[in-house]
C-alpha cells in the first residue's frame, strides 16, 4: 500500500471515533445508557489503536494536509464531553432546576479545558480533573445518588478542571504504574460487568470495584512527590 494512502486511511480509522461517539449521542438521547457505553468503548478502543498506527505509518510525513493531534481532540471532546453531559441531562439525575444550565456550562468549562496548554506536567500527570466525564456520569449512573448531591458532585469537579492538582494518568504515570494498570483492567472488567447488567442494577461486587479503584486513584497523586524506594 503506498504510503500516503495508508497515511490517510489511519486518519479515516481516527474519524471513525467521530461517527462511533454520534451512535453513543444517539444511544444517550434516547435514555439507552448500556447501549451508549458500548459504544463508547467502542471509540475507545479506536482512540486506544490509532496512536501507535499514526506512528507506524508516520502520518505527519504521508498525510500532512490533516493534523491528527486536533482530530483526536476533535473526537476525544465528543466521546468524553458531549456524550456524557447529553446522558446525564437525559437521566433526570441533575436537579431539575440546574440540569441544562450545569450541562452548558461544564460543556464551555470543558471546552476551555481541552484547549489549555498546561494540561499535562513535566511528568505527565494531569494537571485538574481531566474532564473524563464519561467516567464520572458512569458512577453517578450506576450509583445513583440524589439530584442535589448529584449536581454539587459536577460542579465540584467542574471546578477541579482547573485547580493546581494532579490527577492520574493510567497509562503514563510511573509512579506505581504496574499496580495502576492492574487496577485500571479490574475498573474495565467492572464498568463492563456494570454496563452488562443494566448500569444501576449493577451487582455489589462491580460496585465494590469500581468505588475501590476511584479510590485509588484519588489517594495516589498524594504520594506523587515521595522519594522512589532504592
Amino acid at each position: 500500500m503506498p504510503p500516503r494512502v495508508a497515511g490517510y486511511l489511519v486518519h479515516c480509522f481516527t474519524a471513525c471515533g467521530a461517527a462511533l461517539g454520534f451512535a453513543a449521542l444517539l444511544a444517550a438521547t434516547g435514555g439507552r445508557f448500556s447501549a451508549m457505553y458500548a459504544w463508547l468503548g467502542a471509540a475507545l478502543a479506536v482512540d486506544a489503536a490509532d496512536g501507535a498506527l499514526a506512528r507506524r505509518y508516520k502520518v505527519e510525513e504521508t498525510a500532512p494536509h490533516i493534523d491528527g493531534v486536533i482530530l483526536d481532540l476533535v473526537v476525544d471532546f465528543l466521546t468524553y464531553v458531549v456524550v456524557p453531559l447529553v446522558a446525564l441531562w437525559r437521566s433526570g439525575l441533575l436537579w431539575p432546576p440546574l440540569a441544562s444550565l450545569v450541562c452548558c456550562v461544564v460543556c464551555a468549562a470543558s471546552a476551555l479545558y481541552f484547549a489549555d496548554r498546561r494540561i499535562k506536567t513535566h511528568d505527565l500527570w494531569f494537571r485538574g480533573f481531566p474532564a473524563i466525564w464519561n467516567v464520572l456520569v458512569l458512577y453517578i449512573l450506576v450509583l445513583r445518588p440524589g439530584p442535589l448531591i448529584c449536581t454539587f458532585v459536577i460542579i465540584v469537579f467542574a471546578c477541579l478542571m482547573f485547580a493546581p492538582v494532579p490527577f492520574v494518568h493510567p497509562m503514563r504515570v510511573v509512579r506505581l504504574r504496574p499496580v495502576t494498570i492492574t487496577l485500571t483492567g479490574l475498573w474495565c472488567a467492572a464498568a463492563i460487568a456494570a454496563m452488562v447488567q443494566g448500569l444501576p442494577e449493577a451487582g455489589f461486587l462491580s460496585k465494590a470495584v469500581l468505588i475501590v479503584v476511584s479510590l485509588y486513584y484519588i489517594v495516589l497523586p498524594l504520594f506523587r512527590n515521595f522519594p522512589k524506594a532504592r
